[in-house]
């Protein structure tokens, strides 16, 4: 009777474990003081083989492009756009008709932003994305970041 309740309780768990969704992403956020009141924003995602990660500037009409949004300071002004960078593929997708755009390996994206005022103040945001590999995409994720500037 042990063995078949221990048997059940492996099997429950490892379907458990499968059945749970994955995000294989991971982030990184850095905040790096360029000058007096001059901070540039630094977010890494590194995305595992076999998945791979949309740019941000995908095409409509094609899978989800990654965001990186910041919320409302009135301390905190960004200086130019988002960079993005890695090595990027491009591909004719044939499930969305569309050339899209997309990362493997590491993606860095940078943002310069100024502080009005010499007091110490947060920058928070989130990042979204979606990954696929060649068998399935995940749903859209969301990830939310807080960074200290001073």
């Amino acid at each position: 009777m042990k063995r078949i309740v221990i048997v059940l309780l492996g099997i429950f768990l490892v379907l458990q474990a499968s059945s749970q969704v994955k995000d294989p992403v991971s982030w990184d956020y850095k905040a790096i003081k360029r000058g007096p009141g001059v901070f540039e924003i630094v977010i890494t995602a590194n995305v595992p083989k076999p998945w791979h990660m949309y740019s941000q500037s995908t095409p409509k009409g094609g899978p989800i492009p990654t965001k990186v949004s910041f919320n409302k300071n009135p301390l905190v002004v960004p200086q130019g756009t988002m960079k993005e960078s890695g090595k990027m593929e491009k591909i004719n997708d044939k499930v969305f008709g569309i050339k899209v755009f997309y990362y493997n390996g590491q993606v860095v994206y940078s943002q310069v932003v100024r502080v009005k005022a010499s007091v110490p103040t947060n920058l928070t945001g989130t990042v979204s994305y979606m990954v696929c590999d060649d068998q399935q995409c995940l749903p859209p994720t969301k990830k939310t970041f807080d960074l200290k500037l001073q």
